[in-house]
């Protein structure tokens, strides 16, 4: 769901296969304090999963967000 909320924005992304790595899984949880993957950041800031992106995407926010990080006006 989280790939197909950016791809609706034509956003570039990257992912990380964590699910493979115990290690790698366990960590990222206890880095963002967040239980569930996937996790999404922007611009380095971690946003939630794909949940927090959806209600995001529906409330008009995410596009605030991802212009904000590619340096566009909002009001664009």
């Amino acid at each position: 769901m989280a790939c197909r909320i950016l791809d609706l924005h034509s956003v570039p992304y990257g992912s990380r296969d964590v699910l493979s790595d115990p290690d790698l899984r366990e960590g990222i949880k206890q880095f963002t304090h967040w239980p569930t993957i996937p996790q999404i950041f922007v611009k380095g800031e971690f946003i939630g999963g794909s949940d927090i992106l959806y209600q995001m995407h529906q409330s008009g926010e995410l596009e605030t967000q991802l212009k904000e990080a590619a340096g566009v006006s909002p009001a664009s």
